[in-house]
């Protein structure tokens, strides 16, 4: 092969073409070099389902990222190659008639790998290797015609190579604006999906669908985390920026962290072996911890914890407890979380459970595990009962002036979270345990209730949370 070429294959390994020569260093020659390039490329053309077929044989062999779609459908990845090489080869012959028709196909290559997976180092590298097979085929049509005319495609050899990039750039543009569109459509699915499994809406045969499209256990055990702004002047404000959530153990050793689990590599193929895990040993950092899922609500927003544990196995009972522990929230945020539940299809019980957590956190912000605050979860639960049994029991005590009132179902409060000791609830208070005997008398009087009597007592709890939560 003539030595002149040699230097054009480098273009292969990274280096950049040589650009081409000013219109006054033109000549003569030019014009002879582009008849033996018209002339090599229209014997091209002629035999252009052979040179499908090598370029084919030797992407399989060399490009593993197009091997995988040579073995699924060898006779679509031939006709997209001939279909390439005949509007680029014939680019060098007619650049006019060809130019739009080029551009097309290799935009349409672009998109279609892109929407397939290949990386696009291996479609970029497919384009290259197109390239440098046409050219050695200009150059060994041209030597076997007339060696003499090999030195006259020096004179165009720049204008090809840089054809080639062109197309190249045309790629990957393409392929780009495909992986946007994908990853746009990709994450408007999952959006969809998280909204309809938290509504409740998502029918049964769509639960396999959803488990793979998120990363999630069918049947695992999941709670809903609701967080939303401070109520301000009876109405809710928009909801929050969304806090760091840790979950602490949320899965077990040998499950992947969301986003992880059942996806193909695809910088090494789908057919590529698996990854070499770490050795273990005491350096070996924690796995990632799984990020839940987001739906942001008109009023708040919700996101899907999963937990340890599966079916038949309750997992971690002071999880939902570690987590509101460790939930990163700025202050003012108000969060829920409700109970756990098993299974993606009961994940719209999980977020009505978190909204009702969420309705029993105090006005000015907090974080409420709804397993541990159930009774204020029945008083929010329904709040017109909730009210008429504070009017109920409490409404007598409206007729005092403000601050007696106040004095007297704040000494209550007291005494019912220290379990019914006087004496702490008047450290509490700071002041005599007999003050604290005295207001409580005072209010058996004012309400007729007992707060001895287990049934006078629990009324009287309810009422104290209606009033806390529901307001007077």
């Amino acid at each position: 092969m003539p030595q002149v070429v040699r230097p054009r294959f480098a273009v292969l390994h990274g280096t950049h073409p040589a650009a081409p020569l000013p219109q006054r260093f033109r000549s003569l020659a030019d014009r002879a070099a582009v008849e033996v390039l018209h002339r090599a490329a229209r014997v091209l053309v002629a035999s252009l389902p052979v040179l499908t077929d090598r370029l084919v044989e030797a992407l399989y062999e060399q490009e593993p990222g197009y091997r995988a779609a040579i073995d699924s459908d060898r006779a679509e990845v031939w006709q997209e190659v001939h279909h390439s090489l005949r509007h680029n080869v014939g680019s060098l012959i007619q650049p006019r008639e060809f130019r739009d028709a080029a551009h097309r196909t290799s935009r349409w290559i672009g998109e279609i790998r892109a929407e397939q997976g290949v990386p696009l180092d291996a479609v970029l590298h497919a384009f290259r290797m197109g390239g440098a097979m046409v050219w050695q085929d200009l150059v060994d049509e041209t030597a076997r015609r007339d060696p003499d005319d090999v030195r006259l495609l020096v004179h165009v050899a720049a204008d090809v190579w840089n054809f080639v990039d062109e197309h190249c750039g045309i790629v990957a543009d393409a392929y780009r604006q495909a992986e946007r569109r994908l990853s746009w459509r990709r994450e408007n699915q999952q959006r969809l999906m998280v909204a309809a499994l938290l509504d409740g809406t998502a029918r049964i045969a769509d639960l396999a669908e959803a488990a793979a499209m998120l990363d999630l256990p069918e049947q695992g055990r999941y709670a809903v985390l609701a967080v939303a702004s401070v109520r301000s002047g009876g109405t809710r404000q928009p909801a929050p920026a969304r806090p760091r959530v840790t979950l602490p153990a949320a899965l077990p050793p040998d499950a992947a962290p969301y986003g992880q689990a059942g996806h193909t590599d695809t910088a090494r193929g789908p057919h590529a072996g698996p990854t070499a895990e770490p050795a273990p040993g005491p350096e070996a950092a924690p796995p990632p911890a799984p990020a839940p899922l987001w739906h942001t609500g008109p009023d708040a927003a919700f996101a899907i914890l999963r937990l340890t544990g599966g079916p038949g196995d309750p997992g971690d009972p002071g999880e939902l407890h570690a987590i509101a522990a460790a939930l990163d929230a700025p202050a003012g945020t108000r969060a829920g979380i409700g109970s756990a539940v098993e299974g993606l299809a009961a994940l719209g019980d999980a977020r009505r459970l978190a909204e009702t957590a969420l309705r029993a956190c105090p006005a000015s912000g907090g974080t409420v595990v709804l397993d541990e605050h159930l009774p204020d979860a029945l008083v929010v639960s329904s709040p017109a009962l909730g009210s008429a049994l504070a009017d109920r029991v409490l409404g007598p005590l409206d007729r005092l002036d403000p601050s007696d009132r106040d004095v007297i179902l704040e000494t209550l409060t007291a005494w019912l979270d220290a379990d019914g000791s006087a004496q702490r609830a008047g450290a509490r208070l700071y002041c005599h345990r007999n003050t604290v005997l005295n207001r409580l008398r005072r209010f058996e009087q004012l309400t007729g209730r007992c707060l001895t009597r287990p049934r006078d007592a629990v009324e009287v709890s309810l009422a104290l949370a209606a009033r806390r939560l529901l307001g007077p």
